[in-house]
């Protein structure tokens, strides 16, 4: 009831008395419900994007308020999701602003119990040595039968829905260039 109070405390009473039956007007409207204001209100900016999840490729209007994200809808104007978003995508804010989320490389060594924190240059590099040692000691130029085939058996991937299209177009690249074969994505599976 936007403007005067009714003295009236429930909303069915309200109903009756100001003539709305069918209850789907002022009547049952709450002070609460009048002080509401979108969360997208008060942004400074909005930023168009697309969804990292999958390759769908739905189109995001991401609403910025002093450099932060506020909140993140589908976009009415693309073709592709007419403004709507799958649960995955509605909640894709809390990607850049969970308290939950990791900032720092995490490492636990093998047979330990805690984990700690690494520097990423040192992650980087512990990778890349695996990786190469993987694919050294696990390397076929030639099959049991005699046919070059130039692969490694020993490094696999299973991508995820949280890259996007280009992170496994490069992914999948990378790991072909390095003669893998088992090359998989959870989207397929």
């Amino acid at each position: 009831m936007t403007g005067s109070r009714s003295f009236l405390p429930w909303p069915l009473l309200r109903q009756f008395t100001a003539g709305d039956v069918l209850g789907r007007g002022a009547a049952v409207r709450s002070r609460r419900t009048d002080d509401i204001v979108p969360r997208t209100t008060g942004a400074d900016r909005v930023a168009h994007s697309v969804c990292p999840y999958c390759a769908v490729g739905c189109a995001q209007k991401v609403f910025v308020k002093d450099e932060k994200v506020v909140q993140i809808e589908g976009n009415p104007e693309s073709p592709v999701n007419r403004g709507r978003l799958c649960p995955k995508g509605s909640a894709s804010k809390n990607l850049v602003t969970s308290d939950l989320r990791q900032t720092k490389v995490r490492y636990r060594a093998p047979y330990a119990t805690e984990w700690q924190d690494l520097e990423l240059h040192t992650a980087m590099e512990m990778v890349a040595d695996r990786v190469l040692k993987s694919r050294k000691d696990s390397w076929q130029d030639i099959d049991e039968h005699g046919r070059k085939v130039r692969r490694t058996m020993g490094i696999a991937s299973l991508g995820g829905a949280t890259l996007d299209n280009e992170e496994n177009y490069l992914i999948k690249k990378l790991f072909t260039a390095m003669g893998a074969i088992q090359i998989e994505n959870q989207a397929r599976i």
